[in-house]
């Protein structure tokens, strides 16, 4: 009898391990610098859907993920509680989040509708980049209509309360923040840490809650108030919607924070918004600007990057007044240029191995240039890749990976085709002249350890 209970035991303890095991869906790399999925590297090709849950019915949010995901998107961003009158105007089947403004008593209706696009996202392999709440729930500003509905005791209620209810969900990252500093002298941070709470309360026992901050543009991204907090998991940045911002350095130097965690720009520059939030003096952002910021991005030594455009994440449409003027229809925006180019990114850095990547800027001798004409580098143990943020000729010095002999292609950032190079040493310094040059005309440079016979992109 006892050995039977013994063994019963310890077939219990191995069917819990198992179920942790299956639930532990998103963790860090050992490295501390990327994310796994299953245990092994996902590149987070985001894109900002803040309206999602709020201004889309059923058959536009189906609409909206399977474009998404068949343009090679892996993350969608969207918040619960919106943020273009997120409490008081309904959603698409007349619902209003909450009873009575209050965080503690959640409309059952209104959250079967946020249940619907989450497990449609699942379907469609795409995760959840979930935020409760925009932040002008805890404070208003220019840029949000509130009310102020958060204090620390309802904070933690309604976090896991929400925990709770998407706790068996495995395809959400929480981001909490929207778009808020928190300010000093006030409760701005003990709210958001009693959120956090509530989630990891309601998630323990199934799943550790991979967990993030989205703040407004700072030196420091989350991590200037959070980074010693257990539940950040992974340091995010907004850098805002000004061309030629240098992304790159706020990257490395969170890449190099100590305690050392994963980095990535939650927000930076949207296509087809007015620059500067000036349309009139500096015209509207394009193709190439979202590129040149991801690219910079992702080579200064972020896990992913995530895409926007103006259109799309107000979900902007005949039926709602337009924000800070839109341009097109949300379902036209969805084939704007540099969302159709993302895809190239994302299937150049699976190319190789993702978790031994580094930002390195120590391979270019022209490694000092201002963001309009950047270059930017990254490698691995025995590949690596140059961004040219204009084609302009650059000095790579030779030696820093694997190989005798060296194999190099230029990659077109614009459609993803491959010009070779052909074979060279591995020594000394070579000068490398990208195929065309000029505003818009990026390139990026590949060289790998020729044994390795990696396949293109």
């Amino acid at each position: 009898m006892k050995i039977q209970i013994k063994l019963l035991l310890s077939i219990s303890a191995l069917l819990f391990l198992n179920i942790r095991s299956i639930a532990q869906t998103f963790t860090v790399s050992e490295n501390k610098h990327y994310v796994l999925k299953d245990g092994k590297p996902f590149f987070w090709m985001g894109d900002t859907a803040w309206e999602l849950f709020h201004a889309l019915d059923r058959e536009e949010a189906t609409f909206y993920l399977s474009r998404r995901a068949s343009q090679g998107f892996t993350v969608i961003q969207a918040v619960a509680l919106a943020e273009l009158d997120g409490l008081h105007k309904p959603n698409a089947y007349h619902e209003k989040p909450l009873i009575d403004d209050d965080p503690t008593k959640p409309n059952e209706a209104y959250f079967k509708h946020v249940d619907f696009v989450i497990d449609k996202a699942a379907d469609l392999g795409l995760v959840i980049g979930l935020l409760p709440t925009w932040g002008d729930k805890i404070y208003k500003d220019r840029w949000g209509n509130g009310p102020e509905i958060f204090t620390v005791d309802n904070a933690k209620i309604y976090g896991k309360w929400i925990g709770n209810r998407y706790k068996n969900r495995k395809n959400i990252i929480w981001i909490l923040g929207g778009d808020r500093n928190p300010r000093a002298n006030t409760n701005d941070v003990a709210i958001w840490r009693a959120m956090a709470s509530g989630i990891t309360e309601a998630l323990n026992g199934n799943e550790k809650a991979m967990m993030t901050f989205h703040p407004q543009p700072n030196q420091e991204g989350a991590s200037e108030w959070f980074h010693s907090d257990e539940w950040l998991d992974f340091n995010m940045f907004q850098t805002g919607h000004c061309r030629d911002a240098a992304v790159y350095d706020k990257i490395l130097t969170a890449y190099h924070r100590q305690i050392t965690k994963p980095v990535i720009d939650g927000e930076p520059i949207y296509e087809d918004h007015p620059v500067c939030f000036n349309a009139l003096e500096y015209g509207t952002t394009n193709a190439y600007d979202v590129r040149k910021a991801l690219y910079l991005d992702v080579f200064a030594g972020a896990f992913g990057c995530t895409y926007g455009c103006h259109d799309v994440w107000q979900m902007y449409s005949p039926k709602a007044e337009g924000v800070n003027g839109p341009h097109f229809y949300w379902q036209q925006a969805l084939d704007l240029p540099a969302a159709k180019q993302v895809k190239y990114l994302r299937k150049l850095i699976e190319s190789r191995p993702m978790l031994t990547r580094i930002p390195d800027q120590s391979l270019i001798v022209e490694h000092d240039l201002s963001a309009y004409e950047r270059i930017q580098a990254t490698r691995g143990d025995d590949y690596l890749m140059v961004y040219s943020a204009l084609g302009k000729k650059f000095t790579l010095n030779l030696g820093k990976i694997s190989g005798v002999q060296l194999s190099g292609f230029w990659f077109n950032p614009r459609n993803g085709e491959v010009k070779e190079i052909g074979v060279f040493e591995n020594k000394a310094t070579k000068v490398f002249t990208p195929p065309s040059t000029g505003y818009g005309q990026d390139w990026v440079l590949v060289v790998d350890d020729a044994s390795k016979k990696y396949p293109k992109p």
